[in-house]
């Protein structure tokens, strides 16, 4: 592999879903906007809103939407807020969430419906569940006084799709808007949202499309989208939606000029569809290493049945009680960075705690081999004391 990746090469990397990596050459080229931002401050501010849109017509194509549809903001929660802020809801409103959300977005969600003095309905979906019986879990919520469905294209506690197209169609019939939370979705699909009506949706490039931090994507469609207002009023506050989004003061732009650099780096060594057949296949490697090795120590089955699994990103059950005590998953996560030198993630759905492993261009059989040599017999031991 020629493309490389400023990672600390002391650290096994098994959780790009969380964090992503970003190629040598996006970040060379974020360095030399900021570097033109810093040495001609006025020149580079006055014309970087032009700039901005000329990298979201470079993005667009990436994530199968119009330039006109989309508009960057630093993260996906970032997006979300934006709908939460913007959106037009009555008193006592509802909004429905699932148990699968992402646990900030979701706290957004609360805090609009406190303001509107409403309520959180949520609707509970199996893991193992298929796409008809997870649209019919989460269509049972809607009522009468539903502004707003949440949902995760990919969830992050439980790596897994949700029919977001079955669902914006069932909301939709019932004239309820739908807000979907793809951040991991961004270049994992080729064209996330063909065959998806939602209203809004939300992802980061800098998971699995590898750009710089803080470049996240907002695509609206339909007639709620005037509604839309950047987080920071600025001079483009008036302009329509995403131009709007374009101009918001002088923060640092330099992530977004150099997101599409990163994703056509990633074209020009690999390209995007044959990097998701292989790292589709590597996670599948890697469940069963990891799975067999917990088995060969605990005797039990530790596969996990998924519904709709997404293709790098994969869960092994952990034993017993581990990643549900003081501190959840993420004690886990740091201790194993501390004592074993690997960036792993470690969540919990249902009273059960899980390693949800992910793979990249980067990540090879032999990350998967080690942690099984190294990091399954701790956990074990861990999970004895959990």
């Amino acid at each position: 592999m020629t493309l490389a990746f400023s990672l600390d090469p002391t650290l096994r990397h098994l959780n790009h879903g969380s964090f992503g990596a970003v190629p040598t050459l996006a970040l060379e080229r974020q360095a030399a906007y900021r570097a033109e931002m810093e040495g001609a401050p006025v020149r580079f501010f006055v014309g970087v809103p032009e700039r901005i849109a000329a990298a979201r017509e470079r993005v667009a194509p990436y994530l199968g939407v119009s330039a006109d549809d989309l508009a960057f903001v630093p993260n996906a929660s970032a997006g979300a807020s934006v709908v939460f802020s913007s959106l037009p809801v009555e008193q006592g409103c509802e909004v429905v969430v699932t148990d699968h959300g992402y646990g900030a977005v979701t706290m957004g969600a609360r805090r609009l419906v406190r303001r509107w003095g409403g309520r959180i309905r949520t609707a509970h979906v199996p893991l193992g569940a298929g796409p008809e019986e997870a649209a019919a879990a989460v269509a049972a919520e809607l009522s009468d006084r539903t502004a707003l469905v949440v949902l995760d294209h990919i969830t992050s506690p439980t790596a897994r799709f949700l029919p977001v197209d079955l669902i914006s169609a069932a909301a939709h019939e019932r004239g309820i808007p739908v807000l979907v939370d793809g951040a991991h979705v961004p270049l994992q699909l080729a064209e996330p949202l063909a065959g998806v009506d939602c209203d809004f949706w939300v992802g980061n490039l800098h998971k699995f499309g590898c750009a710089p931090r803080g470049s996240g994507v907002l695509v609206a469609r339909g007639d709620l989208r005037r509604e839309l207002n950047p987080l920071i009023d600025s001079w483009g506050a008036e302009q329509e939606f995403p131009a709007s989004f374009d101009q918001q003061g002088t923060l640092d732009f330099t992530s977004w000029l150099a997101a599409p650099d990163a994703l056509d780096a990633v074209e020009a060594e690999i390209g995007w569809a044959a990097l998701r057949v292989r790292v589709a296949a590597l996670a599948r490697y890697g469940v069963d290493v990891v799975a067999d090795a917990f088995a060969a120590l605990t005797g039990e089955d530790h596969h996990v049945e998924v519904g709709m699994p997404a293709g790098p990103l994969r869960l092994v059950r952990l034993p017993g009680r581990l990643g549900l005590g003081e501190g959840g998953g993420n004690a886990v996560r740091d201790r194993a960075l501390a004592e074993l030198g690997v960036e792993a993630a470690f969540t919990a759905f249902g009273d059960q705690g899980f390693v949800r492993l992910s793979a990249h261009a980067y990540n090879t059989p032999d990350d998967y081999d080690d942690f099984a040599r190294r990091c399954v017999p701790a956990l074990v031991e861990w999970s004895r004391t959990a």
